[in-house]
């Protein structure tokens, strides 16, 4: 293995980076590394062996190159054994990754299936019937793709050249595989093309280098202080940029043990699992941290391995850390990052200051964290993008290798996004906040969560804040939206699982800080908030719903 850079500056970890091997050829140089412990498992009954895994890996390529003559290919697999196995099978191939969000709408599945030219999609048709038990059909997507089941390429491999890969993996050197097997990308070609949630309109299509996606798992593993003994349990979608990278990438190149479950909302099966197998690394999203504590059957000591529990892809909420920590003893240390971003940018974690020799916790509630090493942040005016004085909240910028090529067949989008300055490529992430004088990230909300109410702009993340602190009770969600209003150009709309008096809060807002302008209009009642596959919120969703809700009270 090629040692990391000691020093955490950005040009030290350019040019580290190109030394390094494609993705496929660092899985190939990891599984021959350090002899043949088990490196991955999943709730399913896979319990694979460094070299085994790798044996696997390498029939699926043989198979995909047969099968699949063009660049992108199509997975649709939850995170289990054979779903992260697939993905690498297509790394060897020096092939383009491309995940679907099978929770997503099928028009918008359809959407990244047509942008990304896909003609074949590997999926499991035990996957697809499960989908269906749950009422998710996606049998549609067979008149727009090829879908090829896994179940059907393995029968087609004999038993002989199972046997025979298994003693080359055994017998060869990782440069013989490498040279049978793998293909020699450039770094800088896309390796995965991710397509961003849609939360606040339709897909895009994200295009991640092999080199964007090394750097995130190398900048991840030195902040994370990995080692020997880790075990990650990975839950989170692989079609999410935070899953794709800690649950596929991070542990197959970092030789760090990973046992998969293909539902991060099965949080009785998934405590069960930390505690039989003893896992230390724990991701996830705010929201699927709430069903740890809303849940009895999850007990303080099925978590009690846990050595860090880390939180991205959506704020974390006040209550929930609060609630985890009372629960479990437990601390969640929140990140930031975007799909843009492979995905992460900053990071709070227990270690000391990688950047200093003292020793210092580098975890500050409320923040979300220092740049991880080789990654600058920028803090600027929204227009102009010009540098802000320290402490001043603008739009947040982030340079760094982990800064995406750019979004799939829109140039446009990219170029308003990307900024060359100073001779670095700076990603402008559309969200407000600030950096403090211990360089710590403090995020305010995206530019686009604001309402305009009658010429004045709104943070709908304030809103939020204040009301969950008059409310205080970690079983509440709400989620604040803005709507049109015919008076007032917006109003604000607050979508909640309880009922809520507005008589009752509107003095309690105001007190706590929220003004007449920005007191919400309606609260609206949901068995569940809208919800994205990656736990985030749905927010085009909740619009429509919010919208709706207030169409037929005046109606």
């Amino acid at each position: 293995m090629i040692p990391l850079p000691e020093d955490n500056s950005m040009p030290s970890w350019m040019e580290y980076l190109d030394t390094l091997p494609s993705l496929g050829e660092h899985w190939v140089d990891t599984s021959k590394s350090r002899g043949n412990p088990v490196v991955l498992a999943d709730t399913l009954g896979a319990n694979l062996k460094a070299k085994t895994a790798l044996t696997g890996s390498l029939l699926l390529s043989k198979r995909i190159a047969k099968l699949s003559p063009e660049q992108n290919i199509g997975l649709l697999l939850p995170t289990t054994a054979g779903g992260l196995l697939s993905g690498m099978a297509v790394m060897i191939l020096g092939k383009t990754l491309v995940p679907l969000n099978y929770t997503a709408p099928l028009d918008g599945m359809i959407s990244a299936i047509e942008q990304a030219d896909l003609k074949t999609v590997y999926t499991s048709s035990k996957f697809l019937e499960k989908c269906n038990a749950r009422g998710i059909d996606l049998t549609p997507l067979a008149d727009k793709v090829k879908l090829i089941m896994l179940e059907d390429v393995n029968a087609s491999i004999p038993t002989w050249e199972k046997v025979l890969t298994l003693l080359s993996c055994k017998l060869f050197s990782a440069k013989a595989i490498k040279r049978h097997y793998c293909a020699k990308p450039d770094l800088d070609s896309t390796a995965v093309i991710l397509f961003s949630s849609g939360s606040e309109g339709d897909p895009k299509g994200v295009m991640l280098s092999h080199k964007n996606i090394l750097a995130n798992v190398k900048q991840v593993s030195k902040i994370l202080n990995a080692h020997d003994g880790d075990i990650i349990l990975a839950n989170l979608p692989i079609f999410h940029s935070f899953g794709m990278t800690a649950c596929l990438f991070l542990p197959l190149l970092e030789r760090i043990r990973v046992i998969c479950h293909p539902d991060p909302t099965d949080v009785v099966i998934i405590a069960k699992t930390v505690r039989q197998n003893k896992a230390t690394l724990l991701f996830g999203t705010s929201s699927f941290f709430r069903l740890y504590i809303k849940n009895p059957k999850v007990k303080a000591e099925d978590l009690a391995t846990i050595r860090l529990t880390v939180a991205g892809a959506e704020k974390l909420q006040s209550e929930v850390s609060a609630a985890f920590f009372k629960r479990f003893n437990k601390i969640i240390y929140e990140g930031y990052g975007c799909t843009e971003l492979s995905p992460v940018a900053t990071v709070n974690t227990p270690f000391p200051n990688l950047e200093s020799d003292h020793l210092k916790d580098n975890n500050k509630p409320g923040s979300v964290g220092k740049p991880i090493p080789g990654t600058l942040l920028r803090i600027a005016d929204p227009d102009s993008l010009e540098p802000l004085a320290l402490g001043t909240a603008g739009m947040i910028m982030v340079a760094g290798p982990q800064v995406m090529k750019g979004y799939l067949g829109n140039q446009e989008l990219t170029d308003s996004v990307i900024k060359e300055i100073d001779g670095k490529r700076w990603y402008v992430t559309g969200d407000k906040g600030s950096v403090d004088e211990d360089n710590f990230l403090h995020i305010e909300d995206r530019y686009a969560r604001f309402a305009k109410i009658s010429g004045e702009m709104i943070g709908l993340g304030t809103v939020e804040r204040i009301l969950r602190e008059v409310l205080n009770d970690e079983e509440i969600e709400i989620l604040a939206i803005n709507v049109p209003d015919p008076k007032k150009g917006e109003m604000i709309v607050i979508l909640t699982t309880h009922e809520l008096e507005e008589r009752e809060l509107r003095p309690k807002l105001l007190a706590g800080g929220l003004n007449n302008l920005s007191l919400p209009a309606a609260y609206i009642a949901v068995d569940d908030l809208p919800k994205l596959g990656s736990g985030k919120a749905d927010f085009a969703t909740a619009k429509e719903v919010a919208r709706q809700a207030i169409f037929s009270r005046s109606a």
